[in-house]
Formats: structure tokens, sequence, C-alpha cells
């Protein structure tokens, strides 16, 4: 059984994000979903400490995920927590263009490889950026996210 790390801003935290959590632990064991911020996006809807508390609870039922905030480069939280590899999920032949930029630069810079696992079908058109934009006019997100999530969605909106 290897350690791998699965970052993301996660904001919030969906069905598709869920999914390869539950591929990198059934392919490796042990998963760490590391909450990151990316500067090149907004601050975000939920501060890091929400989206840790949306995450937890919502792989509660799976044993080897642990969920930790980092600050900085997804390679140092991989060396942190000493990953074999960062997991990374695709949605579209977009996110493959991305994704292989960075694991090739994070590979030079570290010798950490990046492994891919493509989401569920069912679950390819979610985003994070919908769901907050939906949810945010009153808008039905559940069949998109988990139960922790949806909870913490609609309380935050009635706050709003």
């Amino acid at each position: 059984m290897s350690t791998v790390i699965y970052p993301g801003s996660f904001d919030p935290f969906h069905l598709g994000h869920l999914d390869v959590v539950e591929q990198a632990v059934s392919l490796f064991g042990d998963v760490v979903v590391a909450v990151m911020h990316n500067p090149q996006k907004p601050t975000g809807a939920f501060s890091a400490d929400e989206r840790v508390a949306m995450i937890s609870d919502s792989v509660a039922k799976l044993s080897t995920v642990r969920v930790q905030a980092f600050a900085g480069l997804a390679i140092d939280a991989a060396k942190a927590v000493k990953a074999s590899c960062i997991v990374k999920g695709l949605r579209t032949p977009a996110d493959f263009e991305v994704e292989q930029q960075m694991a090739h630069t994070n590979f030079t810079v570290s010798g950490i490889r990046t492994v891919y696992v493509p989401c569920a079908p069912a679950l390819g058109f979610i985003s994070s950026r919908f769901i907050r934009e939906i949810s945010a006019h009153g808008g039905d997100v559940t069949s998109m996210v988990p139960p922790a999530v949806a909870k913490v969605l609609q309380s935050h909106n009635k706050r709003s």
C-alpha cells in the first residue's frame, strides 16, 4: 500500500472529486486529499478549514483517506506526506492538456510522477464553479455533491 496525494481547491468538493478519491483508494490504498489554494482562482466561497471539514465528512466512510490543508505547491505537500505520486482526475480533453503540462513541470522539479484517473462518465460535467453559481441562486445541487456538502451549501447561502 502506498500513499498518494490528490490536490485541489475543492471549492466545493463534489461527486466527481469523490469518485476520484474512491478510485485512488482502490488503486493505491492511502490517499491524502490536499486542500490547496490556487492563486489563479478567486479566493473562493469557503475557507480552507470549511473545505477540509466538508471533505472529511464526505469521505468519512473511507478509512484510508485523510484530508489536510496545505499552502504552497502541490509537490511540497506531496513531499510532506511522503506521497509516491500525485493523483489527478480528468473530465475532458482540455483537463488533460492543462494537467499534462503541470505533471511534466512537477516531475521536472521534484521527480514526483502524476497519475490520471478519468472520472465516471456520468459525473464528467460537474464543476465546482457551476455548483457555486447554481447554489448561490437558490438552485438544487444535491445531485452533484455529497450530502455533507449540500448541507453546508444550503446553510451558507441562507447567510449570504
